[in-house]
């Protein structure tokens, strides 16, 4: 969705299926399902800029609408896409390949074409769905739609990376405990704190 009215507006939600244990292995308050996370006001943009994205963890394989319960006006404006972790998108750089990665301790995988249908078949294997709402606003006169969406199809490429990386690394975590997971967070907080004071600048493109 474009909207041009002094502030630009777009919305797109993001859709992942994957197996549940992601879900009790990486939700440390297990009873919240959803999750914001807000940027605004960034110091080197002002007001200029702010990025909401929003995640609703849901056991179903992708079919359920407007999650987040948004208004019908809203919700008609809304860009969908799909992700499927199996497929690697052109021009997508990633070193995890889900398509030919089989986990030793639960032998998931291979996620091969079709592998979406037969998940879904599969009484004895939970699964569910991440639905994430990413709302975008950019007070960028004259570039603003290139911005937008520059930054959009950047989350698009954030996300699916991380996912395929999720999967192709479930042997590493699939039998953590919850007192393993905040010791882990807290490990990478440090560890993110060091590298913002003393390494160089990182990230990504929006072609990933």
């Amino acid at each position: 969705m474009f909207i041009s009215v002094c502030i630009g507006k777009i919305m797109c939600i993001y859709m992942y299926v994957g197996f549940s244990s992601f879900h009790k292995c990486f939700h440390v308050h297990a009873a919240i399902t959803l999750h914001t996370v807000m940027y605004k006001n960034n110091p080197y943009l002002g007001n200029k800029f702010s990025m909401t994205i929003e995640t609703w963890h849901k056991a179903d394989m992708g079919e359920e609408e407007n999650v987040h319960g948004l208004d019908q006006t809203t919700w008609d404006s809304v860009v969908i896409a799909n992700i499927d972790i199996g497929e690697t998108p052109q021009g997508l750089k990633t070193e995890f390949n889900p398509a030919t990665f089989t986990s030793e301790k639960t032998k998931r995988g291979p996620l091969t074409p079709g592998w979406k249908e037969k998940l879904a078949q599969d009484a004895e294997c939970p699964h569910m769905c991440a639905y994430k709402l990413v709302t975008l606003e950019a007070k960028a006169p004259m570039i603003q739609k290139t911005v937008e969406n520059m930054i959009m199809k950047a989350e698009r490429n954030l996300f699916d990376k991380f996912h395929k990386q999720l999967f192709c690394t479930i042997d590493d975590w699939v039998n953590l405990t919850m007192e393993d997971i905040r010791q882990k967070e807290e490990n990478t907080k440090k560890e993110l704190d060091e590298m913002r004071k003393n390494d160089e600048v990182r990230g990504m493109t929006a072609d990933g």
